[in-house]
C-alpha cells in the first residue's frame, strides 16, 4: 500500500479539494493532533470555500521525537480528517483530507530555515498551541540560543528576524492567535515577548513595533480531538487504500471565539467559508459560557453519576435521571447566572447533550474526575454564587453536586496513584493534588456533618469560607447523609421532584 501523497492520490483519480500549491502565509507552533483538527481545518475549509490560498508551515515547539515531523513531511502535509459524532439529532462521520499543511520543521535541527521563514512577506498569520505550560518566560533563555528553549524566547527571536527586515513597512507585522487553555492567553503571550524584548535589550523601536504592527489575540478553542485512531487505522487505511500514519479525529463540533478587530474579519474569511469562528472585541463573555455550561455540566453530575454506576458519559444521557438532573443544572441553574442572550446560551446547552452522546468517544467518567477540587472551584462554584446572588436561595442540582463531590472523595487508603475510593464491592482512584488527598483521608472518619464542616471551611481549596454561604452547609450535609443511606442516584431523583 502506498503512502498517502498527492500522486497516490491522483493515481486513485481523487476528485476532493486539494491545494497543492500555495503561498505560506501561516507558521504554526504545534503539530499535535488539535492543531490538525481544528486550525488546519479551519484554513482548509478558508482554502477550498473562501480563496484563502494559504499554506501553513508547521513547527515543532519542543525538542522531542522527529517522529511526526518525519511522518508529516513524508506525506507531503497530507492526513486524513474524520470528525465524528450527532448534528442535529443525527449521527455525522465525515472524511476529509487535509492538504494546507506545506512542511514540518524541528527548530532544534532546523533553525534556520525557521528564520527564514519570518522573511517571507507573505507570512502572516501564527498560531500557536503550546499546552498550558507554554506560555511561560524563562529568563534563562538568550537571543543567541538556536533556538531558545521557551516558546514566548523563540517567538521573539523570529519577530525579530522579521523586524530586522520589515520593521519599517507598515502591514508586515502578524496576527497571532493562541489556542492554549489558559486565561487571556494572547495577552499572556505578548507580556513574555515584551520581556525578552527587555532582557536582551532589542530596543525601543522594536519594542514599539511589537505592539503597534502585531495583534496578539485571546482566543477560545473548543473542540474534543481523538486524534490518531489506533484501533480503526488499519481498517481505514485499508478502506481508503493509502497508508496514513498520521490520521486524526474529533467531534464533529467545533467553536473558536478570536478577540481582535473588525479587519480581521477581512483578512480571515471564516464567515465566507461557512465556518463556526466568531471574531469579536471581547472572547471573555464565550470562555464563560464554556466552562460554566460545558464544564461546569461535567462536574456538576459526574461523581454522582459515577457512585450511580455509570462508567460513560454517553451512557448518562440515555439515563432519564442523571440527563434530566443535568439538563435542570445547565437551563434552571446555570444559564441564569449567565450575561450572553438567553437564546444563544440554550443553544450552547442543546450542542452540549449532542456532544456528550457522540457515539464514537467513550468519555470516561474517571477521566473527568481528575482534580474535582480546582474543577468545582473554577466551573461550578461560581454559578452557584451567581445564583445565590440574583436569588437569594441555594441552586438544587449544583448543592447535590458538592455533596457528590465529597462522597466521591471519601477514600479509605492513600497510595502512590492516588486516594482509593470504594463503589459497592469495586474500588477506584481519587485523583487531585496530594494536599487535597492527605486532608480526605485525614478526614476519612467524620460524619456527613463533620466531614461538610471540615471541606467548607477550608479556605485553601476555596479561597473563601462557603459556609458564609446561607444556608449551603446545611443542606449540603442533609444531601451526603442521603447519599450514604440511599445513593447518588435517589438524591438526582429528588433534585427534580
Amino acid at each position: 500500500m502506498e503512502n498517502l501523497s498527492y500522486k497516490t492520490l491522483e493515481e486513485q483519480g481523487y476528485d476532493g479539494f486539494l491545494l497543492k500549491d500555495a503561498p505560506e502565509r501561516v507558521l504554526q507552533f504545534g503539530e499535535g493532533n488539535f492543531l490538525r483538527a481544528f486550525v488546519d481545518y479551519f484554513v482548509d475549509m478558508m482554502n477550498e470555500k473562501a480563496g484563502f490560498n494559504s499554506k501553513v508551515v508547521v513547527c515543532q515547539p519542543i525538542g522531542s521525537s522527529t517522529k511526526v515531523k518525519d511522518m508529516i513531511n513524508e506525506q507531503e502535509g497530507l492526513y486524513t480528517l474524520y470528525l465524528r459524532g450527532f448534528e442535529n439529532g443525527q449521527k455525522v462521520n465525515t472524511k476529509r483530507i487535509i492538504s494546507c499543511v506545506s512542511r514540518c520543521l524541528n527548530p532544534y535541527q532546523d533553525f534556520d530555515a525557521l528564520m527564514d521563514c519570518a522573511k517571507n512577506p507573505d507570512l502572516r498569520f501564527i498560531t500557536c498551541n503550546t499546552t498550558e505550560a507554554g506560555i511561560a518566560y524563562d529568563p534563562a533563555c538568550q537571543l543567541a540560543d538556536r533556538p531558545a528553549s521557551s516558546y514566548p524566547g523563540k517567538l521573539t527571536q523570529f519577530m525579530y528576524e522579521r523586524f530586522q527586515l520589515f520593521g519599517k513597512e507598515a502591514g508586515k507585522g502578524f496576527v497571532i492567535l493562541a489556542c492554549e487553555l489558559i486565561d487571556n492567553n494572547g495577552k499572556e503571550l505578548e507580556k513574555c515577548v515584551l520581556q525578552y524584548a527587555k532582557q536582551w535589550n532589542l530596543g525601543e523601536e522594536f519594542i514599539n513595533w511589537i505592539q503597534t504592527e502585531n495583534i496578539f489575540s485571546s482566543t477560545l478553542v473548543d473542540r474534543i480531538v481523538t486524534g490518531y485512531p489506533r484501533n480503526e487505522a488499519e481498517a481505514i487505511c485499508k478502506e481508503n487504500n493509502y497508508l496514513d500514519n498520521i490520521i486524526d479525529t474529533g467531534e464533529v463540533f467545533g467553536f473558536w471565539v478570536i478577540e481582535g478587530p473588525d479587519s480581521l474579519k477581512k483578512e480571515l474569511p471564516f464567515k465566507e467559508a461557512g465556518l463556526p469562528v466568531l471574531i469579536c472585541g471581547d472572547h471573555k463573555p464565550y470562555k464563560q459560557r464554556k466552562v460554566r455550561i460545558l464544564n461546569g455540566a461535567h462536574t456538576s453530575f459526574v461523581l454522582g453519576a459515577y457512585l450511580a454506576g455509570q462508567d460513560i458519559v454517553r451512557n448518562c444521557m440515555d439515563d432519564e435521571v442523571i440527563n434530566g438532573f443535568m439538563n435542570k443544572t445547565i437551563y434552571d441553574e446555570i444559564i441564569p447566572t449567565l450575561t450572553l442572550p438567553k437564546e444563544e446560551l440554550e443553544g450552547f446547552a442543546a450542542s452540549v447533550t449532542e456532544r456528550f452522546k457522540n457515539p464514537f468517544i467513550d468519555h470516561a467518567l474517571l477521566a473527568i474526575s481528575l482534580n474535582s477540587t480546582s474543577k468545582w472551584k473554577a466551573r461550578v462554584m461560581p454559578s452557584l454564587k451567581g445564583f445565590v446572588d440574583k436569588t437569594n436561595a441555594l441552586p438544587a442540582c449544583i448543592t447535590a453536586s458538592f455533596a457528590f463531590y465529597l462522597a466521591f472523595y471519601r477514600g479509605t487508603e492513600l497510595t502512590e496513584e492516588g486516594l482509593v475510593g470504594k463503589r459497592g464491592d469495586n474500588t477506584y482512584m481519587i485523583k487531585d493534588d496530594q494536599n487535597v488527598l492527605e486532608f480526605y483521608l485525614a478526614h476519612k472518619d467524620d460524619s456527613a456533618q463533620e466531614l461538610t464542616h471540615a471541606v467548607c471551611t477550608n479556605t485553601d481549596f476555596w479561597g473563601e469560607d462557603l459556609t458564609l454561604i446561607p444556608g449551603f452547609e446545611e443542606a449540603v450535609s442533609g444531601y451526603l447523609a442521603k447519599i450514604e443511606q440511599d445513593g447518588t442516584y435517589e438524591v438526582m431523583k429528588d433534585c427534580l421532584k
